[in-house]
């Protein structure tokens, strides 16, 4: 009887938390041993049992959707911890365990302007052991471009982050300007807060989007759709339409007429801090390498050294310098960081005998001008968006 009761509390419980706090903390766990015990019991057991599992699944996937498959609970449930999506047959023997990612917490202090001096530089010491193994062995060592922290090629194909097909290119770009992002620095959605992961899993249920699935064009635009339907309740404009097409591009820079989850998730992830922190908020993720870059930024802008730059100026780097670069671009003899500007000395900037970032004085004087506080305010978000080492651009910059 005892048992009955605590099953009855169950379902009561159940039909009054909401939809995100169930499937985050009760849900996807409880479901496997609820079965078993179902299975176990007697037949008026198993009929109260069934109930139960019927109300929590209902409470969980609402009541129109169908329930998910068990390689789709694990999926959901590695995304909630942070670990992305892995393939169900991916053999991690003989391999390192996967670090357990622990997701950041808000802090009282983080809505309060940051001090990010213009003037002072910031020294960039990166980590002398490699963070897997933490075994000291010199230049063999793979720096991310993001953090501090190093890695052994080895230590990362044992962790199964680093596939033969990716290991040529690490081994090119991790010593050069543009860099190599390493799985924590990757992965936009570990910058997601646990309630802000409950709001982005909630949302993605809502639109019965199924992690680890490619978007086309069509599954895109929906999305989008039904995303602003809820939000505002009324259709989404042309002009917005026109926007998110357009994000798509920028998301399939190969052409493929689709989109990759890890790319769609880094998106929606850039998105939702985008619309839940304020800008001074976003400013404290920035590590020392992507302030001093911003540094470099601001003052390759900055001709006349008054402190300040263009309106104009302000949005060229938001399109050229915190953004992505094609693949093919890595093969070039200059190498060109997509997180830095390209100053006037550098080899890559006397092509066509002109910089193409040069501004005429002009310009300058008939925008607003915009110091170094405020341009970082207006950078940060495609600057964090830069991070991962896909060449989709996470974050289209707006005209």
């Amino acid at each position: 009887m005892g048992v009955l009761m605590s099953r009855r509390q169950t379902v009561e419980r159940v039909q009054k938390v909401s939809l995100a706090v169930s499937a985050f903390k009760d849900g996807l766990r409880e479901q496997p041993s609820t079965r078993r015990r179902a299975e176990a019991g007697t037949v008026r057991q198993g009929t109260l049992e069934q109930e139960v599992q019927e109300g929590e699944e209902e409470a969980l996937a609402g009541p129109s959707q169908p329930e998910e498959s068990s390689a789709s609970k694990a999926a959901w449930e590695r995304l909630r911890d942070g670990r992305g999506v892995e393939p169900e047959e991916f053999d991690r023997a003989n391999r390192f365990t996967p670090p357990a990612f622990i997701r950041p917490k808000r802090e009282l202090h983080d809505d309060e302007p940051p001090d990010i001096s213009l003037e002072q530089r910031e020294q960039i010491v990166n980590d002398e052991m490699c963070e897997i193994c933490e075994v000291w062995t010199a230049e063999s060592l793979f720096p991310c471009r993001i953090c501090h922290r190093v890695y052994h090629d080895g230590c990362l194909r044992r962790m199964g982050y680093l596939q033969k097909d990716s290991a040529v290119e690490v081994t090119e770009t991790a010593h050069t300007e543009t860099g190599w992002s390493c799985y924590y620095c990757d992965n936009l959605n570990l910058l997601l807060t646990e309630e802000e992961m409950y709001s982005l899993m909630e949302t993605l249920r809502n639109c019965k989007i199924i992690p680890g699935v490619c978007l086309t064009l069509d599954d895109f635009l929906h999305y989008k759709h039904q995303v602003h339907k809820q939000q505002f309740e009324r259709t989404m404009p042309e002009a917005q339409e026109e926007q998110a097409a357009l994000q798509f591009n920028a998301l399939d820079p190969d052409k493929k007429g689709h989109i990759e989850w890890q790319d769609f998730l880094s998106h929606e992830s850039i998105q939702l801090l985008q619309k839940i922190r304020p800008q001074n908020a976003l400013l404290r993720l920035l590590t020392p390498k992507e302030r001093e870059r911003a540094r470099a930024a601001f003052l390759a802008l900055d001709q006349d050294n008054d402190g300040f730059i263009g309106e104009g100026e302000c949005r060229q780097a938001r399109h050229t310098w915190f953004r992505k670069h094609q693949k093919e671009m890595l093969s070039c003899n200059v190498s060109i960081s997509h997180v830095g500007p390209i100053s006037e000395g550098s080899p890559a900037s006397s092509r066509n005998g002109k910089s193409p970032e040069k501004i005429l004085p002009a310009t300058k004087q008939e925008e607003t001008s915009i110091d170094w506080p405020g341009f970082l305010r207006e950078n940060v978000a495609y600057i964090l968006a830069a991070r991962p080492n896909s060449a989709a651009l996470h974050l289209q910059p707006l005209p």
